[in-house]
């Protein structure tokens, strides 16, 4: 290989030699330019070069020195050009993991109290959120003087002449399939609803509920109370015991609110379940027989019974959340928390 060849080589090595930081730029000029780098020792070895090709072999190698130089600078004002307030920009770094976004408290509320009844057969059924009388109300056997009626209960909407109503429970969807589909009927109503009252740490003036509705031949209470037995051993565990009070709802009768033990202190008493060892979770009921023959089903033939949740409640107890108002509020440090659910 004569000396033109083996610079050609040199500079191919050179040209192709890859800088990405400060400290391999440094490399590269300690190895070809430094005082003991390879071009001090070619121009070195020009002594040894016979007298009649001392001229070409020293242009050749000024050639070099100019051309390696040149990209030193030209390395060197590249690098320059990429650092920033926090630093060198290294494109050969792996890259940043980029944070993940996490489902909603709520919504992975709701997908497993969803989750949970699909197991017994249960279907999903859902309905719009502005609604006439007759669904959210009259239906579900309100009568006129009926307090939630009033203005200070719920929103209503002017839809041309027709007065409409910002649902006040999912009950009126339960409305929709019963006049849509004849019996036997198991389905859930998940969905966002509407109160006008004032906005605190206990109160909003929309939330979440899942109602649920089960109507057959020959339904009772105690298929009611063995479903919502079934279903709180699943959501708050094996452990967990239920207890029915005697209550009052329109559109049920007899009426039941349903409490679980504290799974906080094992029903021993504490600051959450004010020392009483029980929470209220839901309400429920068999469905009067005037809601039944009000959307065309017999109730001479079919019984059925209906029960209805907050999701933000059943998320108060579940991930101890105490102020309804951090749901809707958008604050990153509060969803970031939930993470680690997904």
């Amino acid at each position: 290989m004569n000396m033109r060849e083996k610079l050609d080589k040199i500079w191919d090595d050179i040209s192709s030699y890859i800088v990405a930081n400060p400290q391999e730029l440094e490399a590269f000029r300690i190895k070809y330019l430094g005082s003991k780098g390879l071009l001090k020792e070619l121009f070195t070895e020009l002594k040894s070069v016979p007298n009649e090709q001392k001229r070409d072999v020293g242009q050749l190698l000024n050639n070099l020195r100019i051309k390696t130089e040149g990209l030193f600078h030209e390395l060197k004002e590249k690098l320059s050009s990429t650092v920033t307030d926090e630093g060198t920009v290294d494109y050969y770094r792996p890259g940043n993991e980029e944070p993940i976004g996490a489902r909603h408290p709520l919504s992975m509320v709701r997908s497993e109290i969803i989750e949970i009844f699909s197991r017994i057969g249960y279907t999903v059924s859902e309905g719009p959120e502005i609604e006439d009388d007759w669904h959210n109300f009259s239906a579900l056997n309100f009568p006129p003087e009926h307090p939630a009626r009033d203005m200070q209960d719920t929103f209503f909407v002017e839809k041309g002449e027709k007065e409409m109503a910002l649902r006040t429970h999912t009950s009126s969807v339960q409305v929709r399939v019963m006049e849509n589909s004849q019996p036997p009927i198991r389905t859930i109503s998940p969905g966002r609803v509407y109160r006008n009252e004032a906005i605190s740490a206990r109160a909003h003036c929309f939330f979440h509920q899942v109602e649920g509705l089960y109507i057959d031949k020959n339904v009772s209470f105690a298929d009611l109370k063995q479903t919502l037995l079934y279903f709180a051993k699943e959501l708050f565990g094996e452990k967990a015991t239920i207890r029915m009070r005697p209550s009052y709802f329109p559109f049920t009768e007899p009426s039941a609110e349903v409490d679980v033990s504290c799974t906080i202190c094992n029903s021993k008493g504490c600051n959450v379940c004010k020392h009483t060892g029980w929470l209220e979770i839901l309400g429920c009921g068999m469905v009067d027989p005037n809601v039944l023959e009000a959307s065309g089903i017999d109730s001479k033939t079919y019984s059925g019974f209906a029960f209805g949740m907050g999701i933000e409640r059943i998320a108060q107890l579940k991930y101890k959340v105490n102020d309804l108002r951090l749901y809707s509020e958008n604050d990153v440090r509060f969803l970031n928390q939930f993470t680690s659910e997904i």
